[in-house]
């Protein structure tokens, strides 16, 4: 087994904000694995200040996991643990999952809405109704709440929840002392959930919220780094959230986030998966590992449509066609 490391910068579209910035460029590494004939190509792609293996050295640390996976032909699980984007991508590489020989397969997916300007934020929704979204994310906490509020008002005022379920995601943007305030006013129009209301780290406000909220509660940025089985089940036993969302690159890799599912599932708590500004090379991976986790007839809408935020993305047999991204077997 050889393993071979390419960098690449991926540029967007247009600048992806978030309340912890805004993305003009994307960094990932594509390991390329050849065994005899045969060449799998994984992808390993930190988000910069907010993954747990976000290092200064990461090329340096993925090129030795590397050659221990070279030596020895099996992959490091419990050293990985803390380094879930490059398990992620030798995952991927290393045991790509098996998909049907011919056909295709269609997951619901939300649209998703940037941050930006009322009236960015305005068109970026009328777009996606355009194309036929019926589950809409929205990123909010970056600019004025009222603004934010008047545009969530608007939508309502044209779609119903029947018609269109609207998500939110705060990226934990909200001061503890005024969440429940906003997520009660949130409240009005019939949100599905608001996703990581404020930052992550604080179990006991996080736990509190989860009791009080009309709204229901996801985590996300909560979960990165909890990395232990115990300390999993420990944490949602703590908070008791509505829903966990689980980006594979994030959270524990392909392993990890089997494993987040089964513990939310014992608990009776909802889960789906997102992507997290892969190229469709990992978003390909992402989308063969919902099939293999939820089924074939997948029904609550995925996190899997930002295949299409890249200039300079990698092809892959992927397709949106409405509100459903459409994989295929890659030949």
């Amino acid at each position: 087994m050889k393993i071979d490391i390419e960098e690449r910068v991926l540029h967007f579209k247009q600048p992806a904000g978030t309340s912890r910035g805004v993305y003009t460029t994307r960094r990932i590494w594509l390991v390329k694995v050849t065994d005899g004939e045969r060449v799998d190509i994984g992808e390993c792609a930190p988000l910069p200040q907010l993954s747990c293996d976000d290092i200064p050295n990461y090329a340096e640390v993925l090129r030795q996991f590397c050659d221990e996976v070279e030596r020895s032909g099996e992959i490091p699980y419990d050293k990985l643990r803390n380094y879930p984007s490059m398990l992620f991508g030798l995952e991927t590489a290393i045991h790509p999952l098996p998909f049907p020989k011919e056909g295709a397969r269609a997951i619901p997916i939300n649209g998703l809405v940037w941050m930006g300007s009322h009236d960015e934020m305005l068109q970026r929704m009328e777009e996606k109704l355009e194309q036929g979204f019926r589950c809409v994310k929205l990123k909010i906490g970056a600019i004025d709440f009222d603004h934010e509020l008047d545009l969530i008002k608007r939508i309502r005022s044209r779609f119903s929840h029947h018609e269109v379920e609207l998500r939110v995601d705060a990226n934990g943007a909200f001061p503890f002392e005024e969440a429940l305030y906003k997520l009660e006013l949130l409240s009005q129009y019939n949100i599905h959930s608001i996703e990581q209301p404020i930052r992550a780290g604080q179990w006991a406000y996080m736990a509190e919220l989860c009791r009080e909220s009309p709204l229901p509660i996801a985590l996300d940025e909560e979960l990165i780094g909890v990395n232990d089985p115990d300390q999993k089940r420990q944490m949602l036993n703590i908070i008791k959230p509505r829903y966990i969302i689980l980006k594979p690159s994030l959270h524990g890799g392909m392993a990890g986030t089997r494993e987040w599912v089964e513990t939310a599932n014992d608990m009776q708590i909802g889960s789906w998966i997102t992507s997290a500004l892969e190229s469709n090379i990992g978003l390909y991976a992402i989308a063969r590992l919902c099939l293999s986790i939820y089924g074939d007839h997948i029904t609550m809408p995925q996190g899997l449509g930002t295949g299409q935020l890249f200039t300079d993305n990698i092809p892959m047999p992927l397709e949106i066609r409405g509100d459903k991204l459409w994989i295929s077997t890659n030949s």
